[in-house]
């Protein structure tokens, strides 16, 4: 058998069947493309099924790859067993109506055989039972003997979907001997002497609904073989764990934790959580996903969280994963050049993340560890659902680490009571949310809009002649609406723009020899169809030709909001990362604002940058060209789009220059100079992982730049100065006041000076304790300390407590003598508990601390507190 390291079995693999005349394709992104069952790419063909379909034609009838993977159904299993895996990868040849079992078979046994050397003794295969075609190839062409040919039946041979294409499968296993089973074990079974390597499926059957099996005129092949696995068997090692690129990532691990790996069984499964996550995070995010709350973004996120755990475990206490990402992409970046692109992002996108969460883990370790005392002195095995969701809610500790800790400790968790409690919570949103202005986008009424279409013509023209087909008022059909009244109105033909895709609706007027209508707004249903808010202005409303005429003005300022969204998506894409990716637009004619996928804050050099290169784009005069194709035109174009969304046949892909290309449906500029000018507002976030930032262009950014000479204008005039001096005025006024602040802070601490020996009159004694109290107004917290610090001095032995109101603020301050703080008597610990009466919170030393407060009601009773504690 031949010994080859992981990444010569991939090239010896993708060139043999390259030289069977095959295409090599990249590996497809994990993200799957149109294709909303599937979370994340999990087998090799799953990119691909639409060619297998007939849906897509393939780019060539006989096609080779090495696809990357991720499954999660197992995540949990990941570390506890030496095979399971979240990311993997599948090495696999197509064909599409090409060749059929009489080729795949006997190639599958050459490779095997010939380019890997393993030798044919070792080698069995399963076909399904009635399969003959199969079975006689192999024994007959290929001469495996007869008992080493496996029937079995459709749960283990045969690959079917609800509907479409199916048929049977024939696995070829590799027998690594008694050593790991025993004499009678066969293919298919529970040991683990024999090990399953490849899978030739041969789809030959187009199932129906009624699930008859009809034969396809031109079947396909379909076949997978897991690299891992095939490197286990050559490098002749028990899991996939110790194959060599993955053991290089062990031992990486073993550098930084400084604990060997195979000493220790349960050092050992956190060493194979790391291992394993590291690699399914460093390429989830070089795909662009990043950490979120839901869907990918959440698989991610719990991959990242369940790593740094495991690395508490092994004694790391800092964030190491983005150190350990620099393996992988050195190991895999020669084939997947993604991964050395995207080195820093994918890097700092892990780093933040998991310094994100060791931040809260501590907190809710100690929570949940209380929780797990409390139920074994209980003899409880289940943690009531609110109390984890506590965990999750106030936390942040995820409910699936909840879970796994438990199970560690042979306990469990209510998840029952858990979904209840999120799904109070998920109520208390929507009831705290505003949603009234939910659209036309339900289907409550549908029926006031069957059996009609219109045709939009916004593209092109302003305004355009068309008949009115249908009148709805208050939810009804009607004939007529009376001048002064609101209604919708349908029209055969329209100019106006129907809110969709982020783009609000246009305004204007619908006009006829009889009435006149205002357009508020305009929607669009579900199925395309246009709606006219209207009010009747003059005359009254009945179906006639009208001329529909939209607001040109807002309109322009729209399409130039719109516009700049394209070129700033693609801006902060060369700024910050391919991973950035639009999350959610709103274009207003007046602002724009754009939500798009980052893991941090940007900076003011990040956001000056996009602004100057959009503004740069607007200057080229970049011509701006709308192309109508179908979806796998616009792809091969190289359009941006949210392909897994569903897209109508025919697609618009929106050209500005060379700069951007992506796919579009709303109304815009045919030229960048159009828009004017770019200027940034603001950038924040809204939620984790997703950033927004708010814009205007054109005539919004000359009234901003007027309105800011203007405020320029004013400051010159109250600080008696021209606009050319402002700043100097104000540095000179700053440097005054800061002079005046410490000349008063001065007087003032001479005046409190003056004080202390009145202060020293009022020491009481309270339980054998000297203590002062003392209320002040308009003291500064540094003089306060000051004077504290100086009673403490003169009386020796006590416990000083001041408060003082100024500038509307209450603040404490607590001094300790040294002879008391070794008695246990702590200034830190007595403001805590004074400043909590006056609704406020505070610490220090045990010789000295401070606290603020809110009650300035409470401040007298807050100061009594002193006597009691004492």
């Amino acid at each position: 058998m031949k010994y080859l390291g992981l990444h010569d079995i991939r090239t010896e693999f993708l060139n043999f069947f390259e030289s069977k005349n095959h295409l090599i394709l990249p590996s497809f992104s994990l993200i799957p493309k149109n294709d909303k069952s599937l979370l994340l790419i999990g087998a090799g063909m799953a990119p691909m099924k639409k060619f297998f379909t007939g849906e897509e034609i393939p780019p060539a009838k006989r096609v080779t790859t090495c696809q990357k993977c991720i499954r999660t159904g197992d995540i949990d299993n990941v570390g506890l067993t030496d095979r399971h895996a979240t990311f993997f990868e599948m090495l696999g040849n197509f064909s599409f109506g090409d060749y059929f079992k009489h080729e795949v078979i006997p190639w599958a046994w050459e490779f095997l055989t010939v380019n890997l050397e393993i030798p044919k003794e070792d080698l069995w295969v399963t076909v399904y039972k009635d399969d003959d075609e199969a079975y006689n190839i192999w024994r007959d062409v290929i001469g495996i003997p007869e008992e080493k040919i496996t029937r079995l039946g459709k749960d283990d041979n045969f690959w079917e979907l609800e509907v479409g294409p199916s048929g049977p499968c024939s696995e070829i296993y590799v027998d690594r001997g008694l050593e790991y089973g025993s004499e009678d074990e066969r293919p298919g079974g529970e040991g683990d002497r024999f090990i399953e390597v490849w899978n030739l499926v041969f789809t030959q059957f187009d199932k129906d609904e009624n699930g008859n099996y009809n034969p396809l005129s031109h079947p396909n092949i379909d076949t997978g073989m897991g690299l891992e696995r095939i490197a286990t068997v050559l490098q002749k090692t028990d899991n996939i764990f110790e194959i060599d690129a993955i053991k290089d990532i062990i031992e990486e691990i073993a550098k930084v934790s400084g604990k060997k790996y195979g000493e220790d069984k349960k050092a050992d499964i956190s060493f194979r959580v790391i291992t394993d996550h590291i690699r399914a995070m460093t390429f989830m995010i070089s795909d662009t996903i990043v950490p979120s709350n839901e869907g990918r973004g959440y698989v991610l996120r719990r991959l990242i969280r369940r790593a740094a755990r495991h690395g508490r475990k092994l004694g790391i206490k800092r964030a190491f994963l983005f150190e350990i990402a620099d393996m992988v992409i050195d190991s895999w970046g020669d084939q997947y050049k993604e991964l050395k692109e995207n080195r820093e992002s994918i890097k700092e996108i892990i780093r933040r993340e998991e310094e994100k969460f060791l931040e809260t883990i501590d907190d809710g370790l100690v929570r949940l560890n209380a929780h797990i005392k409390e139920m074994k002195t209980n003899n409880e095995r289940l943690l009531e659902g609110k109390k984890a969701f506590k965990l999750y809610d106030t936390y942040g500790f995820p409910i699936d680490l909840t879970e796994e800790i438990l199970k560690e400790e042979d306990l469990d968790v209510d998840m029952t009571g858990f979904e209840e409690e999120m799904e109070l919570q998920r109520k208390r949103a929507r009831d705290a949310r505003d949603d009234k202005n939910i659209g036309w986008a339900n289907q409550d009424n549908k029926h006031l809009f069957e059996g009609i279409s219109n045709e939009f013509l916004g593209y092109e023209k302003n305004e355009c002649k068309g008949h009115i087909i249908r009148i709805i008022y208050d939810d009804e059909i009607v004939d007529c609406i009376d001048k002064g009244k609101r209604g919708i109105v349908i029209l055969d033909k329209t100019t106006f723009y129907g809110e969709s895709g982020g783009q609000v609706g246009d305004t204007g007027e619908i006009i006829s020899d009889k009435f006149r209508l205002r357009v508020t707004d305009t929607k669009k249903t579900k199925d395309g169809l246009h709606l006219h808010f209207v009010e009747v202005e003059e005359g009254k409303l009945e179906k006639a030709p009208v001329k529909a005429i939209i607001d040109v003005v807002r309109r322009n300022n729209i399409r130039r909001n719109h516009s700049v969204t394209h070129l700033l998506h693609r801006a902060l894409k060369d700024v910050l990362g391919n991973h950035v990716n639009q999350a959610g637009s709103l274009v207003m004619p007046d602002r724009m604002r754009f939500d798009f996928s980052h893991f941090e804050a940007m900076s003011k050099e990040e956001i000056d940058k996009v602004e100057k290169i959009v503004n740069e784009k607007i200057f080229e005069a970049l011509p701006v060209e709308t192309k109508i194709t179908n979806l796998d035109e616009a792809k091969k174009m190289g359009a941006i789009g949210l392909f897994e969304d569903k897209y109508h046949e025919e697609v618009r892909v929106l050209s500005m220059g060379d700069y951007s290309r992506e796919l579009c449906g709303g109304t815009h500029v045919s030229n960048t100079s159009e828009i004017s000018m770019f200027k940034i507002l603001s950038e924040s976030g809204i939620s984790n992982g997703i950033r927004r930032i708010e814009s205007i262009t054109g005539p919004a950014v000359l009234k901003y730049l007027n309105e800011l000479k203007e405020e320029q204008e004013e400051i010159a005039r109250e600080l008696k100065s021209n606009k050319d001096e402002i700043l100097q005025k104000i540095k000179l006024n700053n440097k005054n006041l800061k002079e005046a602040n410490k000349e008063i802070e001065r007087l003032e601490h001479d005046m409190a000076k003056d004080q202390i020996s009145g202060l020293i009159d009022l020491v009481k004694v309270k339980n054998g304790i000297n203590y002062v109290i003392k209320k002040f107004d308009g003291v500064d917290v540094n003089t306060l300390r000051d004077l504290a610090d100086e009673v403490r001095n003169k009386v020796g032995s006590v416990v000083v407590l001041f408060a003082t109101i100024n500038d509307g603020k209450l603040n404490f301050v607590c001094a300790v003598s040294k002879d008391l703080v070794e008695k246990k008597i702590a200034a830190g610990k007595i403001i805590k508990e004074i400043a909590k009466v006056a609704d406020g919170g505070g610490g220090g030393r045990p010789d000295m601390a401070t606290a603020g407060a809110k009650n300035l009601n409470k401040v007298d009773e807050a100061l009594n507190k002193l006597r009691e504690l004492l």
